[in-house]
């Protein structure tokens, strides 16, 4: 009996046993290999990728790396040293080491983070060989930016340390790790940044390193990130920027066959290479606290502006397909639009005449796109009605809404309703459409992004549809195909009523015509194109103040199978065909041609600056930007 006892006991033993070691083995596989990480002798050191290269649509090498290296700190294991020599090592004050290290010590005691970012080879050739003296500190190398242009800087973006909405957001990140910012490096973050390799350290009681854990079969190598092309042309966006020297606005060239973004031009701008290095800090603070200029604020993507007479053409489209005009409806023009019980007198430049379709555009009728927008908006019983029929064909062009493209930030403009009439602006329904007649020539309460009026120009120049504007063309070398890029998205308007507006924009640039943009022709190039001033106001002592007129131009090239879409707003710039104009025919005469022959244009340009025009007195931020 007892040897049957003895014989159960054994046997139970070894179940159990075997039983714990099948469970830890099989089941407890995955919690055993993340245990380890919360284990303080084991030590975690990341191995950064690569990130991955920037070209241009030609093939133009914009963005590649350099080595650096951060200063990293664990806090539990920091021991007493020479406070002032390591300060004095790392060209930082004791105040920073303190403040550095308390900032180490909330993110976690164990986990490494970085103490002093992005040091350069020949600090760290410096440093490297002290660094035994300062337990608790040890140099991480890894690579950041190196821009091989100086241009573009609102379209490349800049990295730059986490911050803790992004660590909270995404555990991949670790404190003092690099994440894209702005631009497409903030877009395409998840591509370009690669995969981190992690290798784990075994050490003892005494803290010091035994080797790998478990002989490293928990240690991952570094995948790098992968290259871009991105659709920018890279001497395009150079040569527009060169143009846009004191002055402010901002200029987006699109290509109508495919919604390929050519040239996103901010000004004033920067030169990417102040966001990169041990000055990155403060180079931003400078740039950011810059209330003046505003390099920082992407005008092509966040400025809401009024478009203008280019706005005339979406109405003239409009009413053709309500059928309330036809291209030969003519109304008169008594150098202005009369309207209203007190005959208020909306004025004109084009002088006086009967206008069409056709030469309405190519002179920028008031009068002609007065009385057509009056036709859409009196068709329907009611003008909150006829509002609303005119805002959804006005939107089927991607106006008022964001385009939910890949670029990293953006305004959704403003195209008002009947409804927004009624229940926010006017807050009755009493309202006539007279009180909304500034809309018929691009004033009132419409107001665009740079990038959706020059997308709106390329609708036009496809007759009748648009690919949404994006920036990425290849990644890793393959071609993108994403419906959402390839796709066109159709307008409302039948396509035969776009012939008329493009012949009117075709005369725009016509002698005999009497274009607005009649000497801006670029010899050898049939240009489209649309003259725009939008009236600027600010508040200055409380009082509302006219200043400088916006100058605004739109334009395609050529006629017939168009290569190129491009819209020019220049803050302060008088009107549509003196700077705004002047920069399109210039732009598109590189773009199509490789070169410019318009030497005296072209210098005429970049020797005007506005500063004079922005220097006068302002009530506080910038009288341009809608926010």
């Amino acid at each position: 009996m007892r040897k049957l006892l003895l014989y159960l006991v054994v046997v139970s033993v070894g179940i159990i046993y075997t039983g714990r070691l099948s469970y830890l083995q099989l089941f407890n596989e995955n919690k055993v290999a993340t245990n380890f990480l919360n284990d303080s002798a084991i030590k975690t050191v990341y191995d950064y990728p690569e990130r991955g290269f920037v070209y241009d649509r030609n093939g133009e090498l914009l963005v590649a790396n350099q080595p650096s290296y951060d200063v990293m700190v664990v806090p539990r294991e920091v021991e007493n040293f020479d406070i002032e020599e390591f300060c004095k090592l790392l060209n930082i004050s004791p105040e920073e080491y303190e403040e550095n290290l308390t900032k180490a010590k909330k993110y976690s005691w164990r986990i490494p983070s970085v103490f002093v970012p992005q040091m350069s080879k020949k600090e760290y050739a410096f440093l490297q060989e002290k660094m035994h003296r300062f337990k608790g500190f040890y140099i991480q190398k890894r690579s950041i930016r190196n821009y091989q242009t100086s241009v573009g800087a609102n379209v490349l973006g800049s990295i730059g340390e986490v911050s803790n909405a992004d660590l909270q957001k995404n555990p991949y990140y670790q404190s003092g790790e690099l994440i894209g910012k702005t631009g497409i490096e903030k877009s395409y973050e998840d591509v370009l940044r690669g995969i981190k390799g992690v290798k784990y350290i075994q050490k003892d009681i005494h803290n010091n390193v035994i080797g790998p854990f478990e002989n490293g079969i928990h240690d991952t190598l570094p995948v790098n990130g992968k290259d871009i092309q991105i659709t920018i042309d890279s001497k395009l966006q150079e040569y527009g920027e060169k143009l846009m020297i004191n002055k402010r606005g901002g200029i987006v060239a699109i290509e109508p066959s495919s919604g390929e973004i050519l040239a996103l031009v901010s000004a004033p701008s920067y030169n990417p290479n102040l966001l990169v290095g041990r000055q990155r800090s403060k180079n931003y603070s400078e740039l950011h606290y810059d209330s003046i200029n505003r390099p920082l604020y992407d005008r092509g993507l966040l400025a809401q502006y009024a478009p203008g007479s280019p706005f005339k053409t979406l109405n003239a489209l409009v009413a053709l397909q309500e059928g309330v005009i036809t291209p030969q409806t003519t109304y008169t023009c008594h150098h202005g639009y009369y309207y209203g019980r007190s005959n208020r007198k909306m004025g004109c430049h084009c002088g006086s005449g009967k206008r069409n379709v056709i030469n309405g555009v190519a002179k920028s009728c008031n009068a002609y796109f007065a009385n057509a927008y009056r036709q859409i908006i009196s068709k329907y019983d009611s003008p909150r009605e006829g509002m609303n029929v005119w805002s959804n064909h006005i939107k089927s062009f991607g106006l008022g809404d964001y385009f939910n493209n890949d670029l990293s930030t953006g305004r959704k403009g403003r195209i008002p309703t009947g409804d927004y009439y009624t229940d926010q602006y006017f807050k009755h329904d009493r309202w006539h459409v007279l009180n909304t007649i500034s809309n018929a020539i691009g004033q009132g309460q419409v107001e665009l992004t740079p990038i959706q009026l020059a997308n709106m120009t390329a609708t036009i120049a496809n007759r009748g549809h648009y690919y949404t504007p994006h920036i990425i063309k290849k990644i890793d070398g393959e071609d993108i195909d994403d419906p959402h890029f390839t796709d066109p998205k159709y307008t409302t308007i039948a396509k035969k009523h776009f012939e008329p507006v493009i012949e009117g924009m075709h005369d725009v640039f016509s002698m005999e015509k009497g274009g607005t943009a009649r000497f801006l022709n670029v010899p050898g190039i049939e240009i489209c194109g649309k003259t725009g001033t939008a009236e600027n106001f600010t508040i200055i002592d409380g009082k509302k103040t006219q200043l400088t007129d916006h100058s605004i131009f739109v334009a395609f090239a050529p006629k017939d199978n168009p290569k190129i879409a491009i819209a020019v707003f220049v803050e302060n710039g008088y009107y549509g065909a003196r700077w705004a104009g002047k920069i399109s025919s210039l732009m598109i005469e590189l773009y199509l041609k490789g070169e410019v022959t318009l030497k005296d244009m072209e210098k005429l340009v970049l020797e005007k600056s506005l500063e004079e025009e922005y220097a006068k007195p302002l009530s506080g931020k910038p009288f341009t930007i809608n926010e």
